[in-house]
């Protein structure tokens, strides 16, 4: 997909909020530090349109970006190990539900796991909720250049597993680095647009 306009356009806590209007949406899901900012840049061919930080828990709003005036991919917070208290965590755990389980632009969730590493438990839960409210989801599995070729078999076949993915659901290898994945990304995307 060719990209031309790609911005950043409200920063959300409640659906009053939400921007306006039937735009499709892709929301992306992850733990602190997965590197869904990283995912955003890649995708858009920017390298700071999603600020990425090495401070977990940068993220606590829902960040609407308009991609090509045609559809929005909207960043929640990372879950996991963020240096927040645990009310807070609390009060974007409702936050997320809320958009996830009533916003009808909604088309699917892509939930961003890391391939080196088998899901964490936080991953699956996540997973288990978009499954228990029948949000489709595509699985990225990103920093697959860190992991030796012969190896991604091996990985695929955790992340699948641990998940305990349904068949229909996509899971894609991605780099931010070297842009592997970033086609079938697309494309998973634009079936669902």
């Amino acid at each position: 997909m060719k990209i031309t306009a790609a911005e950043i356009t409200i920063s959300a806590v409640k659906p009053e909020q939400y921007p306006a209007g039937e735009l499709p949406e892709f929301a992306l899901a992850g733990r602190s530090n997965v590197g869904k900012s990283s995912f955003i840049n890649k995708m858009v061919n920017r390298k700071s349109l999603a600020r990425t930080s090495s401070k977990p828990g940068k993220t606590q709003t829902l960040n609407f970006y308009l991609i090509n005036e045609s559809f929005y991919f909207v960043d929640v917070p990372g879950y996991g190990f963020a240096k927040v208290s645990k009310q807070e965590r609390q009060a974007w755990g409702k936050m997320m539900e809320t958009y996830f389980t009533t916003r009808g632009q909604l088309r699917a969730v892509v939930l961003i796991v890391d391939l080196r590493h088998p899901p964490t438990k936080d991953d699956c839960m996540m997973y288990n909720f978009l499954k228990h409210y029948d949000i489709p989801t595509i699985v990225i599995a990103t920093k697959a250049d860190k992991v030796p070729k012969g190896k991604w078999q091996k990985h695929q076949k955790i992340v699948r597993e641990t998940l305990n993915m349904v068949a229909e659901d996509e899971l894609i290898l991605f780099s931010a680095e070297t842009g592997q994945g970033k086609d079938e990304a697309w494309s998973a995307l634009q079936r669902m647009m």
